[in-house]
């Protein structure tokens, strides 16, 4: 009887307690509301700031579906108990990504969840809202839903509601707020970045730099200076130049700003001082260990002043004459963002290209394989010097474990073109990227032909 009673009564509790479950946590963080929609609407950062990687730093994870929003999904498996397995789906995410501009004030990300957990319909949702005197932070409140149904013994889960999930959502809202801190604050909303698969190809470069505060008639200058000592080896070479010039970005400092110049060429094979040599890619600063550098001291003297045509650089590159080097360029994945206007504003566009990069799990490292910007249209000016035409800079970033395409790239949005009536005021400045008119067709990737 006593038995009976015990049953009856946690039958009871079941029924009377609820069909449901719901909790949620917020944080108001110091990023664009932009940048953290992109961040939640992918699955490449959930590993820095999942709770599961804290249960179990060995936890695999599984990438698959569509790289960035709805469709998007990751599975993970793990022998720890509290990770488990399981995955999560992109469900939703209004409005879309190219709408969370300035008058969107509030945006919404659902994730399907699917694991050990109690109940059916499980999903995360992120509502998203901005706040502060100039919009500049965002509210995120992260919140769970599930559903028991009638299934009694899955409705006392509802009493430990508060722990796996709640530690889930804990944990990782303070682990988010960590990740957005890594993310520069650069408004990229106008940028219209597409991934671009490039050509390796030889080119020639000469080592610059320039002060901070010479600007844009500082950098001029030492451009054409460079490229005309390149324009003149190639001729010396016997080898053609392909391409408009090339600023590979060394270190933009906040006083100095270090560089190569360079240009494509059509052979990757050159006769330099007698001997025909290869061209060969340049070898990365980072792995440029004590072991190498001891064993290439016979062909790569230390001392600058030293080195002959025919030997090569601490980085591998072929010299060819004087300050003029040789070596293999480009290759493999980069994002490509256009900036129309002067050289002024390719800094600004290198730098949402990384924002741009980290908001969407896009690997890159600026040491190894370093951000470059080809001038495609040069400047054009009248003959008082007024600007008539600005120029048109295709940027591009290095990138890793990089998609087919960006979602703006899917979703068929074209990159601006270069239609700027002059003379321009004095001081002028051309619309950011993503404002000029579309174009017919898309740029061309880097190659020795390109551009």
């Amino acid at each position: 009887m006593a038995l009976v009673i015990v049953i009856a009564i946690g039958v009871l509790a079941a029924v009377i307690m609820p069909g449901s479950g719901h909790i949620e946590r917020s944080l108001v963080v110091g990023k664009d509301m932009r940048q953290v929609y992109d961040v939640l609407d992918n699955f490449h950062r959930l590993p820095e700031y999942s709770v599961l990687n804290t249960y179990d730093p060995h936890v695999k994870y599984n990438f698959s579906g569509k790289a960035y929003g709805p469709g998007a999904e990751v599975n993970w498996t793990s022998s720890d108990p509290r990770a488990a397995n399981g995955s999560l789906t992109i469900d939703s995410a209004t409005p879309d990504f190219n709408k969370v501009d300035d008058t969107a004030k509030t945006a919404q990300i659902v994730w399907d969840l699917d694991n050990g957990w109690k109940g059916y319909d499980k999903t995360f949702t992120f509502a998203l809202e901005r706040q502060g005197s100039r919009n500049n932070l965002t509210n995120i409140t992260w919140s769970y839903d599930v559903k028991y149904g009638w299934n009694l013994v899955n409705r006392f889960a509802n009493l430990y509601i508060h722990g796996d999930p709640d530690s889930f959502i804990e944990f990782g809202l303070n682990n988010l707020q960590n990740v957005l801190a890594s993310v520069p604050n650069v408004d990229y909303k106008d940028l219209i970045p597409y991934i671009r698969q490039t050509e390796q190809a030889p080119v020639l470069l000469v080592p610059a730099s320039i002060q901070r505060k010479d600007g844009i008639e500082g950098l001029a200058d030492t451009v054409n200076k460079a490229v005309a000592q390149i324009q003149a080896t190639a001729k010396k070479l016997g080898v053609n130049v392909t391409g408009p010039r090339i600023l590979f970005t060394t270190n933009y400092g906040d006083t100095t700003y270090t560089f190569d110049v360079a240009m494509p060429i059509d052979s990757s094979s050159l006769n330099v001082n007698g001997q025909a040599q290869q061209l060969t890619a340049p070898t990365p600063p980072a792995l440029d260990t004590s072991a190498l550098a001891e064993a290439s001291t016979a062909a790569a003297p230390a001392a600058a002043d030293t080195l002959k045509p025919g030997d090569h650089d601490k980085l591998g590159r072929l010299v060819v004459d004087g300050n003029v080097r040789a070596t293999l360029a480009f290759g493999g994945p980069a994002l490509e963002g256009v900036w129309n206007g002067t050289a002024a504003g390719v800094p600004q566009t290198r730098d949402e290209l990384k924002a741009y990069a980290l908001t969407h799990g896009y690997k890159f490292d600026d040491v190894v394989n370093r951000s470059y910007d080809i001038e495609a249209k040069p400047e054009v000016k009248d003959a008082q010097g007024n600007i008539t035409s600005y120029a048109e800079y295709d940027v591009y970033l290095p990138i890793t474990n990089a998609p087919d395409q960006t979602p703006e790239q899917a979703a068929g949005i074209k990159q601006p073109t270069l239609e700027v009536a002059g003379p321009a005021a004095a001081g002028s400045a051309p619309a950011p990227a993503g404002t000029a008119p579309a174009p017919a067709g898309t740029a061309p990737a880097p190659a020795a032909s390109s551009h």
